[in-house]
C-alpha cells in the first residue's frame, strides 16, 4: 500500500511504500544508498540502521550503561559547547549522507554552519549532506566497524575529528585528521584531551567512565574560558 496526501492546499507528504514488495533491510544486506532508504522508510520499527562501503549494519539493543549514560553526557558536553560558540549545530542520531554506499548515522554529530564555513547542509528532504566537522560514536557491540569501516569512511570523506567512546575497555580514543589520515589525539599533561577543529573543547576521559557529568562539565568550562575558545568565537562572529 502506498500512502500519499495530495489534496490542496495542504503540502504533499513524502511517499511512502509500505508494501510488501519493499524487501526487509538486514545486517549484511550488500546495497546502494538510494535502495537503503527506500526499505528503511519502509520499515519504521527499525530504530537505526546504517550503510557502511555499501553493507547494512544495524547495533544491538542499548544498554544504559554501555551506551545510554556516555551518550547523555555528550550530548550535554557538546551543547554546552554550542551554545557559546555561534554558528555552530548539533545532532543526536542523524543520517549523514556521504556517498553512494556510506550513509552512517553517528550517535552524535556537532557542526559549522554553511553560512561559517561548514561543509555539511540539510537538503531538501531533511537529511544531512555532506561532512560535518565533529562525530562522536559510542562503539560497544558496534566496536568492530565503528574502529575500522567507519573509521576509514569518516577519514576518506575529510571529518576533521572523530571521538570514539569504547564503554567495554573503558577507553576515549579522539582522532584528528591529518594529510589524509586520522592520528589518535594525546592528553595534556593534565590527563585533558582538546579539540583541533574546536577550540576550547576539553574533555576529561575519566570523568566519562565515572559518570561525573559535573567533572567533565567543569573541565570543558576550564576550556571555553581559554584565550583559543575566544579567538575562534571572534572568528566566527567578527
Amino acid at each position: 500500500m502506498t500512502i500519499q496526501v495530495l489534496d490542496k492546499p495542504k503540502p504533499a507528504v513524502r511517499t511512502v511504500d509500505t508494501s510488501s514488495s519493499v524487501p526487509p533491510l538486514l545486517p549484511g544486506d550488500y546495497l546502494t544508498r538510494p535502495e537503503f532508504e527506500r526499505r528503511y522508510l519502509a520499515h519504521p520499527e527499525i530504530k537505526k540502521a546504517e550503510l557502511i562501503e555499501g553493507i547494512v549494519y544495524m547495533p544491538s539493543p542499548v544498554r544504559a550503561d554501555r551506551h545510554g549514560d556516555p551518550h547523555f553526557n555528550m550530548i550535554t558536553w557538546l551543547g554546552v559547547y554550542q551554545s557559546v560558540t555561534p554558528g555552530l549545530q548539533g545532532s543526536d542520531n542523524a543520517t549523514v549522507r556521504l556517498d553512494f554506499l556510506n550513509e552512517p548515522q553517528p550517535d552524535v554529530i556537532s557542526r559549522l554552519a554553511p553560512e561559517v564555513g561548514g561543509r555539511s547542509q540539510i537538503g531538501v528532504d531533511g537529511y544531512l549532506e555532506g561532512p560535518p566537522e565533529f562525530v562522536v560514536e559510542i562503539a560497544a557491540s558496534s566496536a568492530s566497524y565503528d574502529m575500522h569501516q567507519k573509521k576509514n569512511v569518516y577519514a576518506r570523506h575529510g571529518i576533521p575529528e572523530y571521538l570514539v567512546l569504547l564503554p567495554l575497555e573503558q577507553d576515549v580514543v579522539w582522532f584528528a585528521l591529518r594529510n589524509g589520515l586520522y592520528e589518535r589525539l594525546v592528553p595534556d599533561q593534565n590527563g585533558i584531551l582538546r579539540s583541533e577543529v574546536l577550540p576550547g573543547l576539553w574533555l576529561q576521559p575519566q570523568a566519562i567512565w565515572a559518570n561525573d557529568l559535573a567533572t567533565l562539565l567543569a573541565v570543558l568550562q576550564q576550556g571555553l574560558a581559554s584565550a583559543e575558545h575566544a579567538a575562534f568565537v571572534a572568528r566566527l562572529n567578527p
